[in-house]
């Protein structure tokens, strides 16, 4: 389903407005990640400090996963580096994962399994971020999935104004009609790396900026952009459409 942004008529100061959403919402389904801006202990320019007690983040990794790799609690790597948003950590971004004067060697030092690999490693890196949200279904009815067929997400079928749920709890950061082909369009942010798309609404009821609970009515099911009424449903990960199929629970 193309991404292409429709042609509007505005004038006035209504006209940045629109085009600030619109280039949102592309940002959101196209380019979400979740490196932005260095926090915690990075500086600007200042060689980052290594060896014992320290840990450069690697592609994958989530605060969870480096603290049950040091055998820490995420609170101490929080207070350690003074992380101002623990779900926004970098790639390369060094870390404190022992405390001042610790020894090398000591406790934090990761513990060697049998069979330990890259495999394994990106395996839990996946679902330590699966994990880390409690999803449920958007809406009921009758699931096609559109994977293998141009589509990434999947397209649930129900009745004209039929609620349509939030999956997860989050953020909405776009509520409206500014994309070709999605209709009346819904994008909540789950964390840095997660969000969730809900799109041929008829009728949307929440507003951007909003937080949305799991299970909370975000919109009513419709035919905007559609031939029959449906709820287009996706989850992006990295701004990458994944498989549903692997986050949903089964029905």
């Amino acid at each position: 389903m193309p991404l292409l942004v429709q042609k509007t008529v505005a004038s006035g100061s209504q006209k940045p407005n629109r085009m600030r959403k619109f280039g949102l919402a592309l940002i959101l389904l196209a380019t979400l990640t979740a490196c932005s801006t260095p926090s915690g202990s990075e500086t600007n320019g200042a060689a980052q400090p290594s060896g014992p007690g320290y840990y450069t983040v690697q592609k994958g990794d989530t605060l969870s996963s480096i603290a049950r790799k040091f055998r820490l609690s995420n609170r101490d790597i929080i207070s350690w580096n003074k992380l101002s948003d623990p779900n926004d950590i970098k790639v390369d971004q060094v870390l404190r994962v022992a405390p001042e004067g610790a020894r090398a060697g000591s406790k934090t030092t990761p513990p060697r399994s049998v069979g330990n690999n890259a495999a394994t490693a990106a395996a839990g890196a996946a679902s330590d971020e699966k994990d880390s949200v409690d999803w449920a279904w958007p809406a009921s009815g009758q699931s096609a999935s559109g994977l293998g067929q141009g589509k990434k997400g999947i397209d649930i079928f129900g009745q004209p104004g039929q609620p349509v749920l939030a999956a997860a709890a989050g953020k909405v950061m776009y509520s409206g009609s500014g994309i070709r082909g999605y209709g009346n369009l819904v994008i909540v942010k789950h964390n840095s790396n997660l969000l969730s798309i809900y799109a041929h609404n008829k009728t949307i009821v929440v507003k951007e900026g909003q937080m949305v609970g799991k299970g909370q009515k975000i919109a009513e099911m419709g035919k905007s952009d559609s031939n029959s009424v449906k709820l287009y449903f996706e989850i992006r990960r990295q701004g990458k459409p994944v498989d549903p199929s692997r986050y949903l629970p089964s029905r």
